[in-house]
């Protein structure tokens, strides 16, 4: 894949959605809650400041993230879907 985002916008790879409920109940597509977590496939170089600079991004290529519902671009590209969202929309970092 080649995107690159711009400024402070991340490109995460979403993961898949839950096919049954901790019940047993397998989900039709329509049920299917839209997952909030995902791997950053890529990271833009930062927001441009007001004295010219670039401000530093907090996450990096690679991290597992949780964002926010409801935000962001969904795209699709060869069949995978992303979301292409601002680096503030992250929520956190899931460290292993």
């Amino acid at each position: 894949m080649k995107l690159r985002p711009l400024d402070d916008r991340v490109v995460i790879k979403q993961s898949e959605a839950e096919e049954k409920t901790a019940g047993g109940i397998i989900l039709p597509d329509a049920a299917k809650e839209k997952p909030q977590i995902g791997k950053i496939i890529a990271v833009g170089p930062g927001k441009l400041l007001d004295d010219g600079k670039r401000g530093k991004m907090s996450v990096k290529k690679n991290d597992e993230v949780v964002y926010a519902r409801y935000i962001g671009s969904e795209i699709e590209i060869d069949r995978d879907k992303f979301v292409v969202l601002h680096e503030s929309d992250i929520l956190g970092i899931i460290e292993k």
